[in-house]
C-alpha cells in the first residue's frame, strides 16, 4: 500500500483548519477576542437577537462551548442576555452598542482576511474549495 499518512483527508482537513484558525486568531487579536468569539460576533452582527440554541446551530458549536463564549463576550460588554418575549424558556443574545461597533469592524476584518488567506488561489479555485468543503460538511458518513 502506497498511501502516505500526510495524504489522509483527516490530516489534511485538520491542518487546513489549524492554519485558518491561526490566521483568523491573529486578525482578531487586536480586538482582544478569540477566533471563536470573533466568529460569534460576526454571526450576531449579521442577525442580532438570536437564541443561544440558534446561534449554536449556525456556528456549529455545541451548547457548552457557545455558553462559555457568550459568558466571556458578556463579561467584556459586547453582548447581553434578554428574556425572549414569546418563549419564557429562551434567552435572546443581543449585541450591546459596543458589540455592534466591534461586529461592524470584525465584518470588514473578516472580508479582508478571507481575501488575504485565499489570495494564492484563483477565483475558480476559491469557489471549488468552498463548494467542496460545503459538500463535506453537509454529507458526512452516517448522516451525523
Amino acid at each position: 500500500m502506497d498511501f502516505k499518512v500526510d495524504d489522509c483527508i483527516f490530516f489534511q482537513l485538520a491542518k487546513a483548519g489549524q492554519a485558518g484558525t491561526r490566521y483568523w486568531a491573529g486578525r482578531v487579536a487586536p480586538f482582544g477576542i478569540t477566533a471563536a468569539q470573533g466568529m460569534v460576533l460576526n454571526f450576531l452582527g449579521r442577525e442580532d437577537e438570536l437564541t443561544s440554541r440558534e446561534l449554536s446551530r449556525r456556528t456549529s458549536l455545541d451548547s457548552a462551548t457557545i455558553t462559555g463564549i457568550l459568558d466571556r463576550l458578556e463579561a467584556a460588554g459586547f453582548i447581553e442576555r434578554r428574556p425572549h418575549p414569546e418563549d419564557r424558556r429562551a434567552i435572546l443574545i443581543c449585541l450591546t452598542s459596543a458589540g455592534r461597533k466591534i461586529a461592524g469592524e470584525l465584518y470588514d476584518t473578516m472580508v479582508r482576511a478571507n481575501e488575504e488567506f485565499l489570495a494564492g488561489l484563483s477565483a475558480r479555485e476559491q469557489l471549488a474549495l468552498r463548494t467542496l468543503l460545503g459538500k463535506v460538511r453537509q454529507n458526512p458518513p452516517g448522516g451525523e
